[in-house]
């Protein structure tokens, strides 16, 4: 028996079918609403309570403190697979077989060079360019580069600009990077694992060799599969709008890339260690932040605790917490910044306001703190989840096209003047 939600205005009702999603989701389907009514529209300023689209990729109940990706538990992701498969179930909708995954590695490894003309749009950024800024240009130039329009009912074509870009991200993440600090430009090593060639095209200096450590990388997969979708945020949203227009891969993950620098979406773990490095400047007294975080008066915020989405633990924080503990005790760094870190954790853990407010450390805290042990300059931040969200935005993307979704045109409620004569310039 179908559901039916009853809408009245002014006396008249109006009948608009409930949908239910595979995970017992409602949602009032309204798109019928505006000819119904003769032009009524809903307002959600931020869509909090709009659904975009039916999507089959991620699930997400922030209650319950749970992400799947295709209905596998990110938990069991993040233990049992590499980034690769996770990218592959993202894209294509299954777990690889060893055969999907080698061709899959093999096809990115061969479609890894980059044109050189594009080192010269690089080098025509000053140093001090914003690495968001110069990867977001740089991947829309790819399109100059690969200038025919996917045909997206060729399984062919679309699996080919999905290899494309998968391939050309990293190296393009890596020299961004690489300009920042003053390195050459490096291609990394066929030879390698798509995670661990990543870090050797970052890291390794031109004077000596790169001896990869094996809990760096893991660390560091263990993340990207964490970012790599997170249902309709608003870089993914932005994917699929400027998608919708039939605009290529290539340009709409350049849009998602502009909408992810904003510090109010990937910019979180920029903030945590700004605050840490600010918490040092004073004293390093964490008692001391904590008790201002805990004083409504006070306008400090405590970066990096509680989740907008998750309101009772985000889950992707319990699982790279361990990461993060490992590359600190691999490592052995000493930095007063990252003993302030684990102050805070400590006693936030432990501090019963923070306990029964689930205020617990997120995602952002525990990225920070690894990218920093690894050092990545704060800057580099955005870029890395980018870099995870990358397969996010392609599936999203791809779904999109193939379900031949309409081009996404919001409205409005007009609050401007009303009809006014045009006054001459000298009368105004």
């Amino acid at each position: 028996m179908s559901r039916i939600a009853t809408l009245e205005i002014e006396g008249k009702k109006y009948e608009f079918p409930i949908i239910e999603g595979t995970e017992n989701e409602l949602a009032i389907d309204i798109k019928t609403l505006r000819g119904v009514t003769s032009g009524i529209t809903t307002i959600d300023p931020g869509y909090k309570n709009t659904g975009s689209c039916e999507s089959a990729i991620t699930f997400l109940n922030g209650e319950e403190g749970i992400l799947r990706y295709r209905g596998y538990a990110i938990e069991e992701l993040a233990e049992k697979a590499d980034f690769l498969e996770v990218a592959y179930l993202l894209i294509f909708g299954e777990l690889p077989t060893s055969e999907q995954l080698d061709k899959f590695h093999t096809d990115i490894k061969a479609q890894s060079h980059v044109d050189e003309d594009v080192k010269k749009i690089l080098d025509g950024f000053p140093k001090s360019a914003h690495p968001m800024g110069v990867l977001s240009s740089l991947t829309s130039a790819l399109v100059a580069f690969n200038p025919s329009s996917v045909n997206v009912d060729s399984e062919e074509e679309m699996y080919n600009a999905i290899v494309r870009i998968m391939a050309k991200f990293p190296v393009l993440t890596a020299w961004a990077y690489r300009k920042r600090v003053g390195l050459p430009l490096d291609y990394g090593d066929d030879s390698l694992g798509y995670v661990e060639n990543f870090l050797k095209m970052m890291f390794k200096k031109p004077s000596g060799e790169y001896n990869s450590n094996e809990v760096l990388v893991e660390a560091l997969d263990k993340l990207l599969i964490l970012h790599a979708d997170h249902e309709q945020n608003c870089s993914t949203s932005t994917v699929r709008m400027v998608g919708s227009s039939h605009a290529g891969l290539f340009v709409s993950i350049s849009a998602g890339i502009a909408a992810l620098w904003g510090p109010l979406h990937g910019g979180a773990n920029q903030a945590v260690i700004e605050m840490l490095e600010a918490i040092k400047e004073d004293g390093g007294d964490t008692k001391k932040f904590m008790a201002k975080a805990k004083d409504k008066n006070d306008p400090f915020r405590l970066m990096g605790f509680g989740h907008r989405v998750y309101k009772n633990f985000d889950p992707r924080a319990k699982i790279i917490k361990k990461s993060a503990d490992d590359v600190l005790d691999n490592l052995g760094i000493e930095d007063p910044v990252l003993d302030i870190a684990k102050g805070l954790e400590k006693e936030a853990l432990e501090d019963s306001y923070f306990v029964d407010r689930k205020l617990y450390p997120n995602v952002d805290f525990y990225s920070g703190i690894i990218y920093r042990s690894l050092g990545i300059p704060v800057e580099m931040f955005t870029p890395m989840f980018a870099l995870g969200r990358l397969p996010g935005w392609i599936a999203q993307w791809r779904e999109m096209r193939l379900r031949k979704e309409p081009i996404g045109r919001p409205r409005q409620v007009y609050i401007g003047e009303t009809k006014r004569a045009f006054k001459d310039i000298n009368y105004r």
